[in-house]
This record gives structure tokens, C-alpha cells and sequence, in this order.
């Protein structure tokens, strides 16, 4: 996998290699990485926001995400609201921290580290690297990490696992053939993957495959959610794809 050419502050990371980082209260720069950022959202990262505002997904969307799409791209860009407080100041974070630690974000548990991913031979291949950003005075902190080690303590696997399924969709071979999705595939991407109780309310009364009973209804968030990815999938690109 060719990987691409990264800034200065960024480095590759190999998977057994170590590197020093911890963030806590007492650290000087607690929650300085919450603010002057643009926070793109999944699909998982949205589900597990469901749960920590207790809001379904037609008001999540509504109350704190914004949604982007110029004529570029191909599908549309989910991104966390921030506060007007001269900071560009995370939605969710107080001087205390993150008021939604336990459902924080994919890329909130996984800074400083980085994972990029690409689909290849219909596999998902993935790097990771590092970045080091001045402000950060976690790396002063004495605690050896790895990229699995680190990844473990983040409870990254789940997030890891909805993103690729959501990577063998934006790098499908059709899109890189060229393919351009109509209003309606829109609508769909939108509705599967980041409305999902809404999704789950169209969908009542079917059945998760022809040869099962299980109703839609009766499937867990996570459960709900693989489903769509699979069903989306065959809306875009033809079954079985």
C-alpha cells in the first residue's frame, strides 16, 4: 500500500514501536485539544453520541451536527457542532473535560496516533502514525505506549470495525471507477448510516435476511447498524457487492 506523504509533525507509526503518552487532568494542556478543531463523525461515533445525550438520531442531527457537501464530493460530510466562544470550543467539553467521555468520538480516543486505512483487493489494509502537535504536553508524561496497547486502552476495536465497513464503501471499486451517487443513493447513505432510528422505523416488519425471522426491530444499536452498512451496500452497488 502506497501511503501518502505526511506533514512534518506527523510520523509513521510501525505497530510494535513505542512511544511515550498519557492525558490527564493535571496535564497543562488538558482539553486544549477539544478546541480549534473540526471533528468529522461516523456513523459509529453518531450511534454512540445517541447514547450519550439520550436524544434519537433525528435530534442528534439536528441539535449538534452539521452536514456538508459541495460539489466534489461524493458523499456528504458529517462534522461536530462547535461552540461560538472564540475557541471553536468542542460542543461537549467543560474546564472538567469531556461530558461525554464514555461515547467520545472514534478520533478523540485515538489522538495523538492516527489510522488510515485503504481498501485493496476487496481487503482493508491499514498504517498509523503519530502526531505531534506543539501545544501537547502529553508526550512529557512517562508512559510507554504502542499502537496496540494504546488502542486497547481506548477501546478502539468496535470503532475500528464500523469505520472499515464504512471504508468499503467511500473506496468501493465503482466509486474508483468514476461512479457518482444520485439524490436518491444520497438519501439513502444519509438515512442508513446517520439516522439510524429513523432507518430502523422504515425498515420495521422486515426481516434481517430472507432465510432468518430475526425483525428489525428486535436488533441491538450495533446489530441495527451492520445490517445498514449491508443494506446499503446493495443499494449502491448491486447484491452481493
Amino acid at each position: 500500500m502506497k501511503l501518502p506523504e505526511l506533514p512534518e509533525n506527523v510520523a509513521r507509526l510501525s505497530p510494535g514501536e513505542s512511544f511515550s503518552f498519557l492525558c490527564h487532568k493535571e496535564v497543562g494542556c488538558f482539553t486544549h485539544c477539544c478546541r480549534q478543531l473540526e471533528l468529522a463523525l461516523t456513523p459509529y461515533d453518531v450511534l454512540r453520541l445517541r447514547h450519550a445525550t439520550k436524544l434519537n438520531s433525528t435530534e442528534l442531527l439536528r441539535n449538534y451536527i452539521i452536514i456538508e457537501q459541495n460539489e466534489a464530493d461524493i458523499f456528504p460530510r458529517y462534522y461536530l457542532t462547535m461552540v461560538d466562544d472564540g475557541q471553536a470550543s468542542c460542543v461537549f467539553v467543560t474546564d472538567a473535560g469531556c461530558t461525554v467521555y464514555r461515547h467520545r468520538p472514534g478520533a478523540c480516543r485515538t489522538y495523538p496516533m492516527g489510522r488510515g486505512v485503504a481498501r485493496e483487493n476487496n481487503r482493508i489494509k491499514e498504517f498509523f502514525v503519530l502526531l505531534r502537535e506543539p501545544h501537547c504536553l502529553g508526550f512529557a508524561e512517562q508512559t510507554d505506549q504502542t499502537v496496540s496497547s494504546y488502542s486497547k486502552t481506548q477501546d478502539l476495536a468496535t470503532y475500528n470495525h464500523f469505520n472499515d465497513m464504512l471504508t468499503e464503501i467511500q473506496q468501493h471499486q465503482k466509486i474508483r471507477n468514476g461512479m457518482r451517487l444520485t439524490p436518491a443513493q444520497i438519501s439513502a447513505y444519509k438515512l442508513a448510516l446517520y439516522d439510524i432510528d429513523t432507518f430502523r422505523e422504515k425498515m420495521t416488519a422486515r426481516l434481517v435476511d430472507d432465510d432468518t425471522s430475526i425483525p428489525i426491530e428486535t436488533l441491538s444499536d450495533e446489530d441495527l447498524l451492520t445490517y445498514s452498512f449491508r443494506w446499503l451496500k446493495d443499494e449502491l452497488f448491486g447484491s452481493g457487492k
